[in-house]
């Protein structure tokens, strides 16, 4: 991977990934987590629906992060695959390890994972992010479409296309979703909150982005649709308020280890887990805003839980998604963008 004109020098750990993989489709789902290795009775994970403020450890009893973490859920997506891209490679880049599921290249086996949902909104071409601003604090750039009215395929085809729309983009782990040909065969769950939740997908998805050295991948649903358009966005200025806040209170306080995740473990409903992150390892410098880093963390994860996005609230924005497990203790993430402040 270049950045600068220099290779990224990755250190790809020797640990399991954690993606949930099921021979016996949804139906089998349940019977992973019942019968779990890693985390028997999954007693250090909170379900959505019954999570309290009382859940969080006694220093951060704080409101403002209990409502982070419910509207994290809100954006939390079980990403579901039912193809194995022939694509894959066999080893990680510049190693020997085996990458995951290249021995299942070709397979319909369904496999899940987690992911994160940001949203756009587009006004005649002109694009909003969740901070209500047309700024792109990566690039430097604006939020701009080429085209004036709703890129999706009803509207390329009508007389009238909508002049406004929403560009959804899931974040998850390339070894979850590798490419294309995967991500026909994706369909990303919304609100799935406890087992009687009702069934709204997202299909028809592509990938936008993908890097198989950082393990970091995005993938963009367009929608004209006013109900789940607005919806979603809604949500997305709900969470970057309350982010702000509490990334601004936090990076006050001295040695903030606090660290959490909301996934979809072993393809089931979503769950809740706090810990503290253990090195936040610097593996390139991107520009004078951004470093690239690495996390370890001792907030529990399990196979389904692959793609979540892992906050730290001490130490500002980042883009690190979770990637897999060193021990039943200890997990990591892919590489993500770490903004300098």
């Amino acid at each position: 991977m270049e950045l600068n004109g220099e290779r990224l020098k990755m250190n790809f750990n020797t640990g399991e990934h954690e993606t949930q993989i099921s021979f016996n489709g949804e139906t089998g789902l349940q019977n992973h987590f019942k019968d779990c290795k890693k985390n028997p009775g999954h007693t250090h994970f909170i379900p959505i629906t019954k999570f309290n403020v009382t859940d969080l450890p006694e220093n951060y009893r704080d409101l403002d992060i209990y409502e982070l973490i419910k509207a994290t859920a809100e954006l939390t997506v079980r990403i579901a695959i039912n193809m194995v891209s022939p694509h894959r490679p066999k080893f990680w880049p510049i190693t020997n390890n085996h990458y995951p599921f290249y021995h299942f290249r070709g397979s319909k086996a369904l496999r899940t994972g987690s992911g994160f949902i940001s949203v756009y909104k587009f006004i005649n071409g002109c694009g909003y992010n969740g901070h209500g601003i047309r700024d792109n604090p990566i690039t430097g750039g604006q939020y701009e479409a080429k085209c004036k009215t709703c890129p999706c395929e009803k509207c390329q085809s009508s007389e009238n296309p909508n002049n406004v729309w929403w560009e959804i983009y899931i974040t998850t782990a390339t070894h979850v979703v590798f490419d294309d040909i995967e991500a026909r065969h994706t369909t990303c769950r919304l609100f799935y909150d406890d087992e009687v939740s009702a069934l709204v997908n997202i299909r028809d998805v592509r990938v936008c982005y993908v890097n198989i050295e950082r393990d970091y991948s995005r993938l963009k649903y367009v929608t004209c649709d006013a109900i789940l358009g607005s919806k979603l966005y809604s949500k997305a200025e709900r969470w970057s308020k309350l982010w702000v806040q509490t990334r601004d209170d936090y990076m006050k306080r001295p040695n903030e280890k606090f660290n959490f995740i909301v996934s979809h473990p072993h393809g089931c409903a979503k769950q809740v887990s706090v810990g503290q992150f253990v090195s936040n390892e610097k593996i390139s410098e991107a520009n004078d805003k951004l470093d690239m880093t690495k996390l370890t963390y001792t907030t529990s994860t399990c196979p389904g839980s692959s793609g979540a996005m892992v906050f730290c609230v001490g130490f500002g924005d980042t883009s690190h998604v979770h990637s897999g497990t060193l021990s039943p203790a200890l997990n990591f993430s892919g590489v993500g963008y770490n903004i300098k402040y």
